[in-house]
């Protein structure tokens, strides 16, 4: 495995999830609850501008590896699901469309790493609708998280408009994916 500073970061991203799922369990004492959720939301913004500076690191500095390859979108799902997951027990988030993004995740994970097995995996290669719909969850579960007005802003309604929106992007890319993979499914189910 290699180690340099993008993986570094990486590896940042992943041990940050159990802090933020920490915060939510503290004993009601230990913190205000807008100085719990702002603690989680400040947190989970770090660990997505980690996602995108990890990634130019390695380009910049050529230190991209197969190990990196592999490791960043799982950390990015062990992100995204662990704060999903927080939102649900918060009630914050609904079940349904919790579901529909983390099983979204598992769907084209398995996809992928099934067309990389059959050497196809161009076909499935990252897409602007799966960075639009990343754009959008990695603006509204911090909305979510913090769930407190600021400046007059409603942060629980943007948070809650752009998860759905990341929902219905979700399917949507999930649908794309899976035409572009369809003609290696169908070849090999023969």
């Amino acid at each position: 495995m290699p180690l340099n500073l993008p993986i570094v970061l990486t590896w940042l991203r992943i041990a940050m999830i159990p802090m933020v799922v920490a915060l939510f369990y503290l004993p009601e004492g230990w913190l205000a609850l807008p100085t719990r959720d702002l603690l989680a939301a400040v947190a989970f913004i770090v660990a997505a501008l980690t996602d995108w500076f990890d990634g130019w690191l390695a380009r910049r500095w050529n230190q991209t590896s197969a190990f990196g390859a592999f490791l960043d979108p799982v950390a990015d799902k062990l992100m995204v699901c662990a704060a999903l997951l927080v939102l649900l027990n918060l009630g914050r988030v609904d079940a349904f469309v919790a579901l529909i993004i983390i099983g979204r995740e598992i769907t084209i994970s398995a996809l992928r790493e099934w067309m990389a097995q059959i050497g196809a995996s161009a076909s499935v290669a990252v897409h602007r609708l799966g960075k639009f719909k990343t754009a959008a969850q990695m603006i509204a579960i911090p909305c979510l998280l913090y769930d407190h007005p600021v400046a007059g802003v409603d942060l629980d309604g943007v948070g809650t408009v752009l998860i759905y929106v990341a929902a219905v992007l979700t399917v949507w890319s999930m649908l794309y994916y899976l035409q572009r993979a369809w003609p290696a499914i169908r070849e090999r189910s023969r």
